[in-house]
């Protein structure tokens, strides 16, 4: 691979180890915050947020679902990892979820939750999040607040700029961190071959419209280079999807160093329209793939797992007006895309400025030809002053993301010298600047990225939080601040703990997400081959060493409650419906000893667990959710026979003296 005209420069930490850190400092924390702070984040007793904020876990794997103003914690989405507060990923009809072509992968890391969109806004169907460490994509209902479908993407490694839709969700997008042999090449070859063996692949994931069900509709292969994040143009620019870029020297070692020599990197503009119409002419490349597709089917409450092994490809040097770039100040990581489409903000992270890219003049800059080399011979590079609006100068250090509000402003985080920058997209001037605590990444306004931002408050999400909080030993929690942008200063309004390394959210109106909440499963659509109806229908099978029980619960029992004839040796199915039919009345399951945990069953739910029992004797079970004030009457046992033994199959609730 070859890239002309371009010049090293010093490494970039020579940039870093001469700057000088101007923002905040231990202790400087109250200097910011607003007056009012306390009322304005205050939500009375019984009163709802304003907003919801979907916040990525990052290392944790799941979603975590704040309110706001108030920063209070609303539930934790399990995703990519298993969950022991409700049994992802541990009962049988959730384990499906987590397979991959790697075999059952229990734990991931997720980073950008990614709301749905409709004509450009956040339309509260659905939420995506990527998988980065095994590439997925998550598709959650938010109307449940569960995950739906998990789709492994082939020939990636690290899913990291992804997901990101496109203005109708026609297409949720991923693209590659880490340049690798495509999966179906010779993947033995030597790691110094990078240039010659590596490729990068971007994911264009279909998305059905009305049942939001994920497809993998084809997939682009581009030059070795490390794709950092992403952002889908919005009216004008439509058509397009912009991928900021780094590691354009393709080095594969002490990357620190070898990868920031450059003086620019790129932003990656590829037409997602063009290539849908060459794939649709035929124009794409079958390979073989092998890759898991997880769907929950809600009628059923179980998972199933299916291994797709073709994918669809097209090489970006074969397809002139495909793909473009546009030089960007080193090693550019946010690439965000102004309501009006027609500003494209890239934030190099080792750089001073923060270039602001015209629509406009790309398009200009194409059709007079206006390039600066080429990649690989036919990947045009454009000229950084034909395509550049302007730059916002001086904003700090360690520009990295940047969102907009709804009267003409824009806010960046500058990691290095923590700070959250605000400055009018118009004439690019700062406007205001507010210190962080500390070293912030992404940030959130609601509707931030949307053609309809709601500018009222910014979520800003810290990597550090040093002396923020109670001290906690040497892990320390992280964390997210909320200002308030409604004036023309920010004002600092809170602090909140978050679950694992919050990397980007979404945030929107409460009202959006709330009409559509589903408070319980209906019984009589629930389809699950081991539901039960009612305690009538409770049964215990035998079928060899597999004994299945059929059990139900409800305030305030579970039925079967004496259960014996199970033996050593023998494989339980315990599949738990509950037959409640009103919000907010889960409940729980768990057994002595068994070594895959619990269950927590939602209201009109079945689910189950498997149990091998290895020794004899008498074994408790329990509803372990506090559900009724005979909550701990909810209790049995099973008897466990010797294996061999001739005790037969025996179940009942007893009597209930009462009645009688």
């Amino acid at each position: 691979m070859k890239i002309l005209n371009y010049k090293l420069i010093l490494p970039a930490a020579a940039f870093l180890a001469g700057s000088a850190l101007t923002g905040c400092k231990p202790g400087q924390g109250g200097a910011n915050t607003d007056a009012d702070a306390a009322k304005k984040v205050y939500v009375a007793p019984g009163k709802y947020d304003e907003v919801y904020t979907f916040m990525s876990g990052g290392f944790s794997g799941q979603v975590a679902a704040y309110g706001i103003p108030s920063g209070r914690l609303l539930k934790v989405i399990p995703v990519f990892s298993q969950n022991p507060e409700n049994g992802w990923g541990y009962s049988e009809e959730t384990k499906p979820m987590l397979n991959t072509s790697h075999g059952f992968v229990a734990w991931d890391d997720s980073h950008h939750p990614e709301l749905s969109k409709t004509n450009g806004e956040d339309d509260g169907r659905w939420l995506f999040i990527n998988g980065n460490n095994t590439p997925r994509i998550a598709r959650i209902n938010l109307s449940t607040f569960k995950t739906d479908e998990i789709l492994e993407l082939p020939n990636i490694g690290g899913n990291h700029a992804s997901p990101f839709c496109t203005e109708n969700t026609e297409y949720v997008v991923g693209n590659t961190r880490f340049s690798e042999p495509l999966d179906n090449a010779a993947g033995d070859v030597p790691i110094d071959s990078y240039k010659k063996n590596f490729k990068g692949a971007v994911s264009f994931v279909k998305v059905d419209k009305e049942s939001g069900a994920m497809k993998l509709a084809f997939q682009l292969i581009v030059p070795p280079f490390n794709y950092d994040l992403a952002h889908a143009g919005k009216g004008p620019s439509h058509d397009w999807m912009f991928f900021t870029c780094y590691n354009t020297e393709q080095a594969h070692t002490l990357l620190e160093v070898n990868a920031s020599q450059r003086d620019k990197d790129f932003v990656m503009a590829i037409n997602w329209k063009k290539a849908e119409e060459l794939i649709a002419q035929g124009k794409g490349t079958k390979t073989p793939a092998k890759y898991a597709h997880n769907v929950y089917n809600e009628k059923t409450h179980s998972a199933t797992s299916v291994m797709e092994n073709e994918t669809q490809t097209l090489d970006v040097t074969k397809f002139p007006g495909l793909v473009y770039y546009m030089p960007c100040p080193k090693s550019p990581h946010g690439v965000d895309v102004s309501p009006d489409g027609e500003s494209i903000v890239a934030s190099g992270k080792l750089a001073a400025v923060i270039p602001v890219f015209s629509y406009k003049k790309m398009l200009d800059a194409i059709d007079k030809k206006q390039y600066d080399g080429t990649i690989d011979g036919a990947l045009p590079v454009l000229k950084y002053e034909a395509v550049l609006r302007g730059e916002v100068k001086k904003p700090g250090l360690g520009p990295l993301h940047t969102e907009f509000d709804d009267k003409g402003f824009a806010y960046t985080t500058m990691f290095v010298s923590s700070e959250v920058v605000k400055w009018k997209v118009d004439n690019l001037e700062i406007i205001d600047r507010s210190p962080a605590f500390y070293s912030p990444g992404h940030l959130s306004i609601p509707g931030g990225d949307s053609k309809k931002p709601y500018g009222k408050y910014v979520i800003v999400m810290d990597k550090i939080t040093k002396d923020r909080y109670l001290p906690t030993g040497p892990e320390l929690c992280q964390a997210a601040q909320l200002f308030d942008i409604s004036g023309n200063k920010m004002k600092l309004l809170l602090d909140f703990p978050t679950i694992g390394e919050p990397h980007y959210a979404q945030s929107i109106p409460a009202e959006k997400i709330v009409k559509n909440q589903v408070k319980f499963f209906k019984l009589a659509e629930n389809t699950n081959p081991y539901a039960v109806k009612s305690e009538k229908e409770t049964k215990v099978v035998r079928n060899g060493k597999r004994v299945d029980v059929y059990m139900t619960a409800m305030r305030s029992h579970l039925a079967p409650d004496n259960i014996e004839g199970i033996k050593v040796g023998d494989e339980v199915y315990i599949h738990v419906t509950n037959l409640e039919q009103d919000w907010d009345v889960p409940h729980g399951f768990a057994i002595k000893g068994a070594n895959n945990a619990e269950l927590l069953i939602m209201p009109g739910e079945t689910t189950t667990l498997k149990w091998n029992p290895y020794q004899q004797g008498i074994v408790p079970f329990y509803c372990t959710d506090f559900c009724s004030a005979l909550h701990q009457e909810m209790q049995g046992y099973f008897r466990v026979s010797p294996a061999g033994s001739n005790v037969p199959i025996k179940f009942s609730i007893g009597v209930n003296p009462v009645t009688q």
